[in-house]
Formats: structure tokens, sequence, C-alpha cells
């Protein structure tokens, strides 16, 4: 089933989450359709509270990196993300290492902007899979970087948190409008400033 998305604004997106328990209730068909909701909106991350759900649990699936468009060089930083498909219950970022680097970060919580954002480029995280199997692994690259953007959201953390004073003023009535829902979106979200119903 394909959920709505909050909009930025919501206070929920600015909560800490809780962790969960083996026995939380429906969660194969709660990531089941966490998968169909970040699908429908062409997303490659998606965290539970986007789905209002304030829990410590995000999806990810990087294999739009690794399309390379007729003429292009393949981008080393893609390699592997074709099977990086996967989900992280109660994670916990144990290292970010590295030199930090910028990328044009977008999020489905706030459609239509992108700005850049400042990461370190390794990070060692330990999560449980979809068996309660606990892992701990290293990533760096695009995957890094998917996963300390979803892992922020479950941080309450979001990121234009990142942006200095400056560009935070720019975007701001972009930032409220989303808010407010004055933006075409074609996927479904729920506004926590919209007058009327959609």
């Amino acid at each position: 089933m394909i959920l709505p998305i909050l909009a930025y604004g919501d206070v929920l997106l600015k909560k800490e989450c809780s962790e969960i328990k083996q026995s939380y209730s429906d969660l194969d068909q709660l990531i089941s359709d966490m998968f169909e909701t970040m699908y429908a909106a062409s997303g490659v991350g998606l965290a539970a509270p986007q789905i209002g759900k304030s829990i410590r649990l995000f999806i990810v699936d990087g294999s739009p990196f690794s399309d390379v468009e007729e003429g292009q060089e393949e981008d080393p930083m893609a390699q592997g993300m074709e099977n990086f498909k996967k989900v992280f219950i109660n994670p916990i970022i144990e290292e970010e290492s590295g030199k930090e680097w910028a990328f044009s970060e977008g999020c489905l919580s706030i459609p239509k902007i992108r700005e850049e954002v400042y990461r370190k480029e390794k990070v060692v995280i330990s999560y449980y899979n979809e068996n309660w199997e606990l892992k701990e692994e290293e990533y760096d690259g695009y995957a890094a970087r998917i996963i300390q953007h979803e892992y922020d959201h479950i941080e309450g953390v979001l990121f234009t948190d990142y942006l200095s004073p400056l560009k935070k003023r720019i975007i701001s009535k972009k930032l409220l409008n989303i808010s407010k829902g004055e933006i075409d979106v074609n996927y479904k979200m729920k506004f926590p400033l919209l007058k009327k119903s959609r």
C-alpha cells in the first residue's frame, strides 16, 4: 500500500525516534508498504518518520545511482549500488570517517529543493535486517550518503538543518509553501499547514 509522505514542517520529522522490538506489530507489512511508497515517489531511501511512524527504521535502494546514460562514463562512487537494497532496523552509526564531500541532496519530504550538503565519505553502521540478524558494515560514497541522510531522519534531523542561515533564508518561502501544500508533487503527501483537504 502506498502511504502519504509527511511534508516539511510536520513536527514528527523533528523528533528523535524510538527503537522497536522484534514483536513490533505488522513490521513485514510496514516494510513492504515503505518500499512501495518509496518507489512510487522515485526515492532511493525512506525513513519511518516520513510516513508518520516515530520508530528507528529506514529502507534504501540505491540502484538508480548505477544507471549510466549512453555516452556517460560510469561513476566510480556508484559501484555496487545496483545491489544496495536494504532494511535498517534500530541502526547505530558507529563511526563516520574520511574527507567531507559535497553533494546536492534532496528529500521526499522536501520536494523540488536540492542543496549541497557536506558529509564524511565513509560510515560504519550496526543494525538489524528484516530477519532480525545483527549486522555491522562499512559503506562509502553514495551508499554512505544515503545511510547518513536516512539516519538523520530517525534522529529528527533534515538536510536543510545543515544549510547556512543565509541559504535557509533564501529557501524559506519555498519551505513554507511545501508545508502549506502549495506545490505540485506526483506522489501522495500530507501537508501540516494545508487548509483544505486535497
